[in-house]
């Protein structure tokens, strides 16, 4: 079964992207669901009907039940979200085929019945196994027109039958002398009559169940889009997180709430001489730049478990231990910054095939005691605050008198050796004791 119409125009308050996308797989899983479910619902009719009718006619029924089967495969294939005539003609096909299958009487019977015999098989069963499976297309507004459709169709069957239909008078006759006291019994029993009441009954019960079932996809379609918006808040927490930091704070009732003191690992990463280089270019040139440099950093930050703190308009700020500490935060900053610079060895090589000059970046690393939590009033950001963010701004800014790409202060990279890693760390070279503003003793830094 497939979507009737477009989606309710609930959707076009939900996140677009991932509402449509989250519609998408639903709708596809739904169909290939709902084929596979009627190929299985038809394979049991086809063995029953022989138990039921053990003659060569039933070949005609099972004719008609692979044409059904056929025709799910062909809605499979058009289904999507949204609106298409493709899909519209092959459920209407459906209801017709169904609705013909159960009163069209069968050409191969020569069996001398009135035609309004059929309705004693109890047959309109089989649309509530069409509307069932009309359910795992997850759109109610499939469920109410296969419901609508099924009943319009068999209403306008049993009216043809009743106008139209073969009839024998004197059945009708011999009935009417063996109840001569009782009409009711008599128009109850007689294979003539339509029984105008039970067909009537048989829709109103059908609607009923229509109903029913649309408002549980109803709220199943709800279900979907509030779940498609936890997807797009997730994807924006990946924006700046990465993916096991995303993990944590989607399974923790406001992590980033909780103000505390804990050690981390900042990194500082800028570009040299960026001023000149981006001087006299086109602003849609210098912004390419940025983003081509944010892109490279800001993909090693979340391979080497980092949260992208704030971009510094040519340079970015990154953290190793938040919003959770973890066991390896120095070595991993140490193994981000190392990865960079490979990154831009690259780049540059890219550049160069192209003519462009090469783009040169500072790192800086330091590893101590901050603050971390949410500050702000109405518009909340999570803040990493402290000496140690300063430290490691200010050895990022110290490798351009040092001439190196690489300052980590001795405290980051006591920290790294002290962790235990399966991969051991790239060596550095001790330069010595350096002042640096914010810190009442000098400080040893490593170099790369």
């Amino acid at each position: 079964m497939a979507d009737v119409q477009s989606i309710d125009t609930s959707l076009e308050d939900a996140p677009g992207k991932f509402a449509q996308a989250a519609l998408e797989r639903h709708k596809q899983e739904g169909l290939n669901l709902a084929v596979r479910a009627r190929w299985a619902a038809i394979a049991v009719i086809a063995v029953l009907l022989p138990f039921l009718n053990p003659r060569i006619e039933v070949l005609y029924s099972l004719a008609l039940l692979a044409l059904v089967a056929l025709n799910g495969w062909f809605l499979r294939r058009v289904g999507r979200v949204g609106r298409s005539g493709a899909e519209l003609f092959f459920i209407a096909f459906d209801v017709l085929l169904l609705t013909f299958a159960l009163l069209f009487p069968n050409p191969f019977n020569s069996d001398p019945w009135p035609t309004s015999v059929v309705y004693e098989f109890q047959t309109f069963m089989y649309y509530f196994v069409f509307l069932t499976l009309g359910t795992l297309s997850y759109s109610w507004r499939t469920i109410l027109a296969l419901g609508h459709w099924s009943v319009v169709s068999w209403l306008v069957g049993t009216a043809l039958i009743w106008w139209l239909g073969i009839t024998y008078p004197q059945i009708s006759a011999g009935i009417a002398q063996a109840f001569p006291s009782d009409t009711l019994m008599a128009q109850f029993v007689d294979p003539n009559n339509v029984n105008w009441d039970r067909r009537i009954q048989e829709v109103v019960v059908l609607l009923i169940c229509c109903y029913t079932l649309a408002l549980t996809v109803r709220r199943f379609e709800t279900l979907l889009l509030g779940n498609a918006g936890l997807e797009r808040e997730r994807a924006n927490l990946s924006r700046y997180f990465s993916p096991n930091v995303v993990h944590e704070l989607s399974h923790n009732d406001e992590p980033l709430k909780q103000i505390r003191n804990q050690d981390i690992a900042v990194l500082f990463v800028d570009i040299v001489g960026f001023t000149a280089l981006s001087a006299n270019r086109p602003p849609e040139e210098v912004i390419r730049l940025l983003r081509q440099f944010h892109g490279r950093m800001e993909a090693e930050v979340f391979a080497h478990d980092g949260t992208l703190d704030k971009y510094l308009g040519d340079g970015l700020m990154a953290t190793f231990g938040t919003p959770v500490a973890g066991p390896c935060d120095a070595s991993n900053a140490l193994r981000c910054a190392r990865a960079m610079m490979r990154a831009m060895e690259g780049w540059n090589d890219a550049r160069e095939s192209e003519g462009l000059p090469a783009i040169h970046a500072s790192f800086g690393i330091h590893y101590g005691p901050v603050v971390v939590g949410d500050i702000g009033a109405n518009r909340l950001e999570f803040a990493v605050i402290g000496n140690t963010v300063n430290v490691a701004n200010r050895l990022e800014a110290l490798t351009r008198p040092l001439g190196v790409s690489l300052i980590v202060s001795d405290d980051a990279y006591a920290k790294a050796l002290s962790e235990k890693v399966t991969k051991p760390h790239d060596p550095l070279d001790a330069v010595g004791e350096h002042v640096i503003r914010g810190l009442d003793v000098p400080l040893v830094i490593w170099t790369a």
